[in-house]
């Protein structure tokens, strides 16, 4: 399937200002069928954002949206699948998680942890199995790159027999820590 990653960061702030009309045609040049909708925040632009994401989902599109959790996710269409990042203590960003998404999640959406130490694959474990997470979508335990071995966070799942989904920071692997990559 192919897909677009849309990053609104750069389409509604700084870079290049362009209206939901110009997305919209860049976006069918590429003759995608999914789109994900990412960069930065992107419901730190929230009303442009939301209106993007129905326009894609009203369009035809497979549509997703990366959100690093901090900003709430009312109002998101309820056919994009939400990928929610949830803020680990050993982020630093712990106080930013808006914890009342939870409660928004969909079978379709996924919830992300990037772990940055044994400690927060503990603290991760801990909130899966007080909230279920793991009954309500998919979720994946990342670990931060060149912080935690792939293969010890992998032990550490398998050993746990944790229902849970692992992925690498494919990004970081190809182009480590080279920025716009």
């Amino acid at each position: 399937m192919r897909c677009v990653y849309c990053d609104t960061a750069y389409a509604f702030k700084g870079g290049s200002n362009m209206s939901l009309d110009e997305i919209m045609a860049q976006v069918e040049r590429y003759g995608a069928r999914y789109v994900c909708v990412t960069g930065g925040e992107p419901l730190a632009q929230k009303k442009e954002c939301l209106n993007l994401l129905q326009r894609l989902c009203d369009a035809g599109y497979e549509v997703s949206l990366e959100t690093g959790g901090a900003v709430a996710t009312d109002g998101v269409d309820e056919r994009v699948a939400v990928i929610l990042d949830i803020k680990t203590p050993g982020s630093g960003e712990l106080a930013n998680n808006h914890w009342e998404n939870l409660s928004r999640l969909k079978s379709k959406d996924e919830i992300k942890f990037v772990l940055c130490s044994r400690e927060d694959y503990d603290w991760a474990k801990q909130l899966l199995a007080e909230h279920a997470l793991n009954d309500k979508c998919q979720v994946i335990f990342s670990p931060v790159f060149s912080q935690v071995s792939p293969t010890d966070l992998a032990d550490w799942v398998l050993a746990d027999k944790l229902p849970v989904r692992m992925q690498v920071q494919l990004h970081k692997i190809l182009w480590g820590e080279t920025p716009g990559k």
